[in-house]
Parts: C-alpha cells; structure tokens; sequence
C-alpha cells in the first residue's frame, strides 16, 4: 500500500473555510463573529463537512482582514474572546466537526509588542526578531517590491535603516534565521494544539527564508522594482526551517497541516508531502491562478482555455499521488468566485454552472475544501469606483494598473474580477434584510448582489439546489463509496474534446467516471456503461449538454492472477 492509500482521519474529512468577519453577525454590529459560527454550526452539520478552518481571528489592527496578527494569544474583540473559541471547539466536537485555525509566522503586525520593541530600542533582542537593514545609498536597502505593492522596505523614523515586508508594510516579516525567534514560535503553536484546535492552514509559509545576500534583482515593472519572489519564496535553506517546525511541533500532536506553498516546483512536493514531508498537505496554484500570469499581478491576464485549465489541474493531481495527499478546491478567501472566474458564459453563472465546477473538481484525489458560499453558488459582484474596496491587494492592483497605462475602467474591471472581496462579501442566510447576515446593521463590507435570491435558506429544504448538490457529493464520497472516491487510484481520461474534464477513480471492483463539459456547446461523448449516480441535468445523454457533469459508476470484475 503506497502512502496515498493510507487512510487518515484528514484524508476523510471534507473542509469548509470559514470567514468569521462576513459568517454570521451575531450581535448586530455589522462584523461576523465566532459566536456567530457557533449558531450555525447545525447548518455545517446539515451540508456534512467534518472539520472547518477558521481564518485569522487574533487581535489585529486589520490591515490586511486578520493576516496581520498582533497577539497571537487574544481574539480580536470585534470577533469575540478565548472564551468563544474554546466554546467554539466543544459544540463542533460534540457535532462531529473538527476545528482548523490559521497559522501565520511568516510575518507580524506593526503593532505586535515584538516589533514596537525593536522600534523602541534598536539595542533591543526583539530588533532581530525582525529583518532590519541600513539604507543604500539614502534610500532602500534594494529594490524589491513587495506582494501588495510598492518597495519591500520601509522607512524607521528617525534612523537611517529599513524593515522588510514581503507583504503590507504593516506586515513586517519576522526573521526566521534567530533561534530564539524559533522557539518563541513553537510555544505558540503547541499552545494552540493543546487548547484542542485539529491543526493548522500554514499561511505564506514558502516565504520564510530570504536569500541572504539581499541583492537588487534585475527591474520587472515601470516603478523601477524587482518581485520579491525570486528572492523570499521557496528559497535553499527553508528545507531545515520546515523540518525543525514540524518535529518541534506538529509532529507531537495528532493534528493536521496544509500549508500553503506558492512557488513549489512539483518535482519537491515530496519533501513537503511526502513520506518525511514537513505538512500533510499543501495548496497547489497552478490552476486556481490560470486567468493571470501570476496571483499578485491580476492586470497580466491571460487568455486561458479549459485544455490548459485541465493540464494544469491534472498536473497538480499527479504530482500529489506521486508524492502523498493533496487538497482540492475551486475557492479561498484569497480567490474570487469561481462561478464567475471559471464560467465565462454568462447564461450559465447559475446552478447549472455551478454544479459542473462541484462535481468537476470534488471527486480528485486529496481532502476537498469548501469556501464559504461556494455550496450556495455565490457569484462576484460589479462595484464601480475602487473607494468601494477594502481589500489593500485589489487597492494596489488598481494603482498598478494605472501606473502600466491602463485606463481607470479597465483597472476598475481587472479588480471586479479578482478582487479577494468577491469572496469575503457577507454570507446571505435568507432573502430577509441584509440577507439574514445579522439584525440589519451596515455590514462591514457590501454584498455581492442587490438580492437575496441566492441564499441558503432557500436551499437547505430544495433538493434541485446546489446546497443538495454538495450534499449528495459529500455523501457519495464519505458514506456510500469511501474506499474509491477518497483512496482509489486516479487516471485521467486524455482521449476527449479539450473542453472534457473527465478522469477515474478505481479500485479493484470499482470504477468511477466523472465527466465534465467545461463549456456552453454540446460535445459528443461516448458514456461508458454503468450507473449514473450524480448528474445536473434530468438527463444523460449524448452528446453532453452545455456544462453537464456526471459520475458514473462501473462494477469492477476482479480476476484472480
């Protein structure tokens, strides 16, 4: 048995992001809360996911939604108290449903107490908690630009010295190479895993070794800078970092990782998945950023087709059977709506659209996960000014854009389509005020339609919806059909139209077909025998209909060698 056929209970968990600030309000204040998880706890329960990840609820000034962690002990006040995630933990337990909390240690907040003492004393051990370099030349140690935009260095008043951020400037980066950084970490995370969360999303992780030369790289973009990546993403030596986090930490616990690995080459996924990998899982791009030329630049777009879309994904699937287990997922809170995104015919950005993006990628090797609204079929919204933005990526992309010599419009509609806004709008419970997302208090962010039509409510009880579609994929691949649908062997189907995303899942006695038509024509495809147990249409058959998804199921005869 190779190790991706190992079970594990995370293997066999299906998982539902949580974005706290836009869940559930549950005090009226505009501002979701974990209280407000907690109520709706039973719906999780009711779609059938097993463990949830909560995104950043730390005290944080907020500059960049909860990255910009400034206690790593204390629950923002605006989200709640300690006291609501231990509450928070028991009632998931008690339902069955595991608790999954963000890590984020490749930076700090500005206002975290490690960062104004290395402001406050340059003398101070804190100052190299962080990375702190003298200007050059008057100005700044070099010239990287950082994720979000702009030089990676910023200014200390009244020294002639710079700190570094990879991301925010309110986001200094700490600095990985001082042991004692190290160990401070560490207490912090086997404190979390004794309080009883499941495990941890690793964000930004690939990003905590700089090359130490700290040298300019050649320029990229008319302001005169360098990306950072090339320097601070997945860097030689971050293999010993990752190995001595895990040992001191995840390694003591039962707990689960998937880090969240941008820039990863898919030949080294072994050393962070494999047998001795630093995580159980981690985060594969390669498909979820096909539209751009790369996640932090969205005005680069980039003409995709379904057939790069599938090689791209069919890639990443093989090269997490090849290594251990991978994740799957259409959605996170760093993503747009892949209703929108994935489905460029407008006629079906709609539960039709929205069940073949399901059944496309859900039955793939690796744990799926869930963004918040996906089960509903959310959609990106059509804001029209960028003052109606709160996301600091989609701010300095528009800036970007305008600085590459685009116009305001199409700045504007480059952020419409990937703005990480689109997918953190407040969840619509029902077609009541403010879509039932609390008692009728301004949300903290506008939503991403006029009307409520799209709400869960309406869902939960109509077995037509795309709520019921979830279920019944869940269902199929948790209960009815575990042993292929979570550890069978994956093959793509290649022989197909490049608009098919079609692959199998087998065992000895059983074979699964799932068939995709990514695309608004009708396409002939030879279904093979069996039964259809998962269709979004009444119907099966040929040719496929616009955007038809369907699962069949083959009986296996096992011959004795």
């Amino acid at each position: 048995m190779n190790q991706s056929q190992q079970s594990a209970w995370w293997k066999e968990s299906v998982i539902y992001q949580v974005y706290p600030k836009s869940f559930y309000d549950s005090n009226n204040d505009g501002v979701g809360d974990i209280p407000g998880i907690i109520a709706k706890l039973p719906y999780l329960k009711t779609l059938g996911i097993t463990l949830i990840w909560v995104s950043p609820f730390y005290r944080s000034p907020g500059a960049d939604n909860g990255y910009d962690i400034a206690d790593y002990y204390a629950v923002n006040p605006d989200l709640g108290q300690m006291q609501d995630v231990d509450n928070l933990i028991k009632q998931a337990g008690e339902l069955g449903i595991e608790v999954m909390v963000d890590l984020v240690v490749n930076h700090t907040s500005d206002e975290h107490p490690w960062f104004q003492a290395a402001l406050a004393d340059p003398q101070s051990k804190y100052r190299d908690y962080y990375i702190f370099k003298p200007a050059a030349a008057g100005g700044a140690p070099n010239n990287w630009r950082s994720i979000f935009g702009g030089s990676a260095w910023e200014k200390v008043a009244g020294e002639e010295c710079y700190y570094l951020h990879v991301f925010h400037k309110k986001q200094p980066d700490l600095n990985w190479e001082n042991p004692q950084l190290r160990e401070e970490i560490y207490a912090m995370i086997n404190w979390w895993l004794d309080k009883g969360i499941a495990g941890f999303r690793i964000d930004a992780i690939t990003f905590i070794k700089k090359d130490q030369d700290y040298a300019s790289l050649p320029v990229d973009g008319i302001d005169g800078l360098a990306s950072i990546k090339a320097k601070s993403r997945n860097r030689p030596g971050i293999e010993r970092f990752l190995h001595e986090l895990k040992e001191r930490t995840f390694r003591r616990h039962r707990c689960v990782t998937v880090g969240e690995a941008p820039g990863v080459p898919l030949e080294e996924y072994d050393s962070y998945i494999g047998p001795d990998g630093y995580f159980n899982m981690i985060f594969d791009f390669h498909a979820a950023d096909i539209d751009v030329e790369n996640g932090s630049e969205w005005f680069k777009q980039r003409d995709w087709n379904v057939r790069e879309f599938r090689e791209a994904l069919f890639a990443s699937q093989r090269a997490f059977c090849q290594a251990g287990w991978g994740t799957t997922f259409i959605e996170n809170h760093d993503q747009p709506r892949a209703l929108s995104k994935l489905i460029r015919d407008a006629d079906y950005q709609n539960g039709i659209g929205a069940r073949a993006l399901a059944a496309m990628y859900f039955f793939m090797p690796g744990t799926p996960f869930i963004y918040q609204g996906q089960e509903l079929g959310m959609k990106n919204f059509r804001r029209q000014s960028i003052v109606e933005f709160d996301d600091i990526s989609s701010i300095d992309n528009y800036h970007r854009a305008l600085a590459e010599g685009f116009s305001e419009q199409q700045a504007l509609g480059f952020i419409n389509q990937r703005s990480r806004d689109n997918s953190r709008t407040p969840f619509p419970w029902s077609d009541s005020a403010n879509g039932g997302f609390n008692r009728g208090a301004r949300p903290w962010l506008a939503f991403s339609a006029a009307d409520f039509s799209v709400n869960a409510q309406s869902q939960i009880n109509d077995a037509d919806s795309v709520f019921a579609f979830y279920q019944k994929m869940i269902a199929l691949r948790n209960k009815h059909y575990p042993q292929t649908l979570i550890y069978g062997s994956f093959a793509a189907i290649e022989d197909v139209d490049d608009r098919i995303i079609a692959y199998e899942r087998t065992t000895e006695t059983e074979r699964f077909i799932s068939i995709t038509n990514l695309s608004a024509q009708p396409l002939p495809f030879t279904l093979p025998a069996g039964e259809i147990v998962l269709n979004n249409y009444a119907d099966a058959e040929t040719p496929l209909k616009p955007y038809q998804t369907i699962l069949i199921k083959e009986r296996v005869k096992y011959e004795q060698l």
